[in-house]
């Protein structure tokens, strides 16, 4: 296997100007860069990564805390973080924190130790411990999909990206309320998520824009999984006066939703319309085929590359909260009888401070 000396020779260089090509830790001429680099490509030298990050302090690595990495919208979003980071020379340490404030805490610090250069994490319900751990550490982070509160002085202290949650979900309410219907149900994620919030808020958006009046007993959470939609589902159901129309929140949910109707005989959407945030692989094979909001979950991932690594070359920039534009794809279990083009594509957008 050739060695540094190696590729030395070949260049006619010193072995610390390979060095400073490999580890770039000083200017170096551009035609002398070239022979280096020729050389390497030559013998098919392959750098010593554990060496490199000795000298650099730098490991070249990523460390990923999602909950849910069998969700197909984190698993596209894993997929967008994995190509955006190979493309920039990074590798990736994945965990799961289950969604548990306590093991997000541990599987962050057993990234850390691992001396990831930086973070990207899609925090819990409860991400006090995380933010605190994070901050003591001044470990560089992206906080993704879930959006932190702003501390008390309204300044961010971490870049996070997410896709846009109210607009959407109110996009959904207008859209059943103009095929007609009154009591339009929502099935909302776990209590503590930005994204069950601003989806609530979006669902009360709405309603007003439609001239609809808000009854609480319309909203019940599924706690943003398939086991506990259905027993949202079901309760909504049981009411005196159902809903005859239903927003899902998530994809998971939309499963348990479909299954509490399945349990009922109820079809869709002769007995009840149904439409879903995220869009998924299934979704256009249901039959009907679901109404749904896509989320840009790729781009996701990529931006939240972006973001790191924008911060891991400027420590003292200001924070940035970026939001990504979703997509309406109209089908017909809302009820429609044809499927009208898709709305406009997302745009994208970028805010210093969460909106």
């Amino acid at each position: 296997m050739p060695t540094m000396a190696d590729v030395a020779r070949s260049a006619g260089v010193s072995v610390a100007t390979v060095s400073h090509v490999l580890n770039d830790t000083r200017p170096v001429l551009p035609h002398t860069r070239q022979a280096v680099l020729d050389a390497i490509d030559e013998l098919g030298y392959t750098p010593n990564t554990l060496a490199r990050s000795l000298v650099t302090s730098r490991t070249r690595s990523i460390g990923l805390a999602v909950s849910a990495i069998s969700n197909p919208y984190f698993t596209e979003i894993l997929q967008g973080v994995e190509a955006s980071a190979l493309e920039h020379g990074y590798s990736l340490l994945i965990a799961d924190p289950h969604d548990d404030p306590e093991h997000e805490r541990k599987v962050v610090q057993l990234l850390h130790e691992r001396r990831v250069d930086g973070m990207i994490v899609a925090p819990s319900a409860d991400p006090r411990e995380l933010v605190a751990y994070l901050g003591r550490h001044d470990v560089p982070t992206v906080f993704l999909d879930r959006l932190l509160d702003l501390p008390k002085d309204g300044v961010a202290r971490f870049d996070q990206v997410c896709a846009d949650s109210a607009e959407p979900t109110a996009q959904l309410v207008t859209h059943l309320a103009g095929l007609g219907h009154r009591r339009i149900a929502l099935v909302a994620g776990r209590p503590g998520l930005s994204t069950t919030r601003e989806r609530i808020t979006g669902y009360r958006h709405g309603l007003a824009a439609a001239g609809l009046a808000y009854d609480e007993r319309l909203v019940v959470h599924g706690d943003s999984e398939v086991a506990g939609a259905e027993r949202a589902t079901a309760a909504l159901l049981s009411l005196a006066a159902p809903p005859t129309g239903l927003v899902t929140a998530n994809n998971a949910m939309t499963i348990g939703a479909l299954r509490a109707l399945r349990v009922r005989g109820l079809s869709v959407p002769d007995d009840i319309a149904l439409c879903c945030f995220d869009d998924f692989a299934w979704a256009d094979l249901f039959a009907p085929r679901l109404t749904a909001i896509a989320q840009p979950s790729k781009d996701l991932g990529a931006q939240a590359v972006r973001l790191l690594l924008d911060r891991l070359a400027a420590p003292d920039r200001p924070a940035r909260t970026v939001r990504l534009a979703c997509t309406f794809v109209h089908r017909t279990s809302c009820g429609c009888p044809a499927e009208p083009e898709h709305a406009a594509q997302p745009q994208q957008s970028e805010k210093g401070t969460v909106s």
